[in-house]
């Protein structure tokens, strides 16, 4: 029954045309942007295993500029500088240090973050259902040739993306939570420098163990 009713509210819903009005106001918002500040939970869910949560605050800028804050576990950091994603994990004061060309595979679900998000040219399947004021997207991607098989969105009336979950063809699920998103707010281009921590060692992309 609850599937039934589900499938009803989506057919009504794209039947209308408002499913597509709502994507490019979503596009809209992320794509125009420069900078983004957002506080975010992440949650991962390997296949058979407990699930891990990790907590804190990203920031972005335009283009490929990434800076994510981890405050679970604490000392966390994640830099892209527009050429290399660097992982600092303080427990084991190891740097990897990968080309963010071997990053592209997961990109789409995340495109928003960095003003590339174009729903139907990067999705199929693409399917949505009221969920009191918000919307859930749910799509598949174009391509076989990437790493998740589904992706779900919940859009906020404002077009806000409020959470990404995405399925991968192992079972295994990341999903993330976003808060207090903040549009073009002032950013220090020194934050997205990475500063190697005293005492780490680096490693590079392949060599990791």
């Amino acid at each position: 029954m609850h599937l039934s009713i589900g499938l009803f509210a989506v057919c009504a819903f794209a039947a209308d045309g408002a499913l597509s009005d709502r994507l490019r106001e979503v596009e809209t918002r992320y794509n125009s942007a420069k900078t983004l500040q957002v506080l975010f939970v992440e949650q991962y869910t390997p296949k058979g295993s407990a699930q891990r949560t990790e907590t804190g605050a990203l920031l972005l800028r335009k283009p490929l500029r990434m800076r994510w804050d981890y405050t679970q576990p604490k000392g966390k950091l994640l830099v892209c500088d527009g050429k290399y994603v660097w992982v600092y994990n303080p427990s084991e004061k190891r740097v990897e240090r990968n080309p963010v060309k071997e990053s592209d595979d997961m990109q789409a679900p995340f495109a928003f973050l960095l003003g590339k998000l174009h729903f139907e040219k990067e999705f199929k399947n693409i399917k949505a259902e009221k969920e009191g004021f918000d919307l859930r997207i749910t799509a598949e991607p174009k391509s076989d040739d990437l790493p998740y098989s589904a992706v779900e969105f919940v859009v906020a009336p404002d077009s806000r993306i409020k959470s990404v979950k995405v399925t991968q063809f192992d079972s295994s699920v990341v999903s993330f939570t976003f808060d207090q998103e903040k549009i073009d707010p002032p950013v220090n281009p020194k934050a997205f420098q990475f500063e190697m921590p005293k005492g780490a060692e680096l490693v590079e992309a392949g060599q990791a163990q």
